[in-house]
């Protein structure tokens, strides 16, 4: 090797290690001035070996389980940080969120039915349909204290399906109460409705309207209707979370956090890419996890998950 081409090779390795560094700083100076992240935390990337990831729910120990919905898989974080395969074929599910009884509920939209997967992977079918018509593909999902099911069924045309449009003209959002056979209509007035969470308490329900580029806040009525429906931020998102403060976390470009009142905390980059979806895990309920089209993060963070 020639000395020129030698010293070519050491400025490309300086300035690489440079950019990487600054990188580095950039994305701890901006982390660092939103509140609800931890001191000093930096977002780690966990593994980059997926199609896109969505779906991430905890259960009560902490770990953390999510979908690579276009290799039909669903995945598990457990709390050592360890990754590993947990359900192949999937149903291709989507959102998933577990019930009071542990079990692992998922918006399976290959058929477009909500499942119930048991700790010993036992898949009970919860839904469907909806009044004998195919759901559009119910797509994320909420559950109650009571076990109700909360959640948005868009119409996104999937190359696995053997149709092209929709038995439902309407893309909704519903209700299932627990152990019921039908679902009931709870909003009808949303262009688009995809991410959607509820408070611990059961009182309140919010909504992200995506192709409106909206989201709502409904108070939950004692029959799980919904009322009082108010606009909470002019901003949708694909899925969402919430805190032990009541801050929301909505995705898209990253992961914007949003106080109760609706005043924004700030914006964390993830990558270039689709920010699909994101939830709280870890043994102590600080772990930020969120899915971003080929892979998955965490950001340890001073608040925890919702209870």
């Amino acid at each position: 090797m020639n000395k020129y081409r030698y010293a070519g090779l050491l400025l490309i390795t300086f300035l690489t290690i440079s950019m990487h560094a600054f990188s580095q700083e950039h994305n701890t100076t901006e982390l660092s001035a939103i509140a609800a992240v931890a001191p000093g935390a930096t977002l780690h990337e966990v593994s980059r070996r997926f199609a896109f990831t969505e779906g991430p729910a905890a259960d009560k120990a902490g770990n953390i389980y999510f979908t690579d919905q276009p290799n039909n898989r669903i995945w598990k974080f457990d709390t050592q940080g360890q990754l590993s395969l947990y359900m192949e074929p999937s149903g291709r599910s989507n959102g998933m969120y577990f019930d009071p009884e542990g079990n692992l509920v998922s918006c399976a939209d290959e058929k477009d039915e909500l499942w119930s997967i048991s700790p010993d992977k036992k898949v009970t079918v919860l839904l469907r349909d909806f009044q004998g018509r195919r759901l559009n593909g119910p797509n994320d999902l909420w559950i109650d204290a009571k076990g109700g099911i909360y959640f948005t069924d868009p119409y996104y045309q999937r190359d696995y399906w053997d149709r092209t449009e929709p038995e439902i003209k309407e893309q909704r959002v519903y209700y299932l109460p627990k152990g019921a056979k039908e679902a009931i209509i709870v909003e009808d007035q949303l262009e688009k409705p995809n991410g959607i969470v509820g408070t611990p308490d059961g009182r309140y329900l919010y909504v992200a309207d995506i192709q409106g580029d909206k989201t709502y806040k409904y108070r939950i009525q004692a029959d799980g209707r919904l009322g009082e429906r108010q606009l909470f931020v002019s901003q949708g998102s694909d899925g969402m979370t919430l805190d032990n403060e009541g801050n929301l976390y909505l995705t898209g470009r990253g992961v914007t956090i949003y106080d109760p009142a609706g005043n924004k905390l700030g914006n964390i980059p993830v990558s270039p890419d689709w920010t699909a979806n994101v939830c709280f895990g870890g043994k102590d309920g600080h772990t930020l996890f969120i899915t971003a089209s080929k892979a998955v993060y965490t950001l340890q963070m001073k608040v925890k998950r919702a209870e």
